[in-house]
């Protein structure tokens, strides 16, 4: 029986080995547990998906390139450059760290692994 205010959810053993492992290798500050990873993991994914969904009619990639992501906002009908500077992105077009074409760069899996591979982390 699960603690009040958790759920169980029943994988297979397989499934459960990988995430065990996967997550010893990728360790995220904070999170002590394989139950707390999973959900780090799942909470992570929805949030992406959810910019993603919001954003992506009116966003559209044109490239990507060593330092920076070039995006077509639709919603303004000009070029978004996305440059990466001082270990966070920045909108040349909104002028701003934290807009929605950020946040559509950020759920495009090439960004989102490459930064987080230098350990850099969304601010939600």
């Amino acid at each position: 029986m699960p603690k009040p205010g958790y759920k169980t959810i029943t994988i297979s053993e397989k499934v459960y080995n990988k995430f065990l492992e996967f997550s010893k290798k990728n360790q995220v500050a904070g999170v002590n547990s394989l139950s707390g990873y999973i959900t780090y993991l799942l909470e992570d994914k929805m949030s992406k998906d959810k910019t993603f969904a919001k954003y992506a009619p009116k966003l559209e990639l044109i490239s990507i390139e060593e330092d920076r992501v070039i995006i077509k906002n639709k919603i303004e009908n000009r070029i978004a450059e996305i440059v990466y500077q001082r270990d966070e992105l920045y909108c040349q077009l909104c002028e701003a760290k934290d807009c929605h074409c950020i946040g559509y760069a950020w759920s495009i899996p090439e960004i989102y692994e490459k930064l987080n591979s230098k350990g850099i982390r969304h601010n939600k």
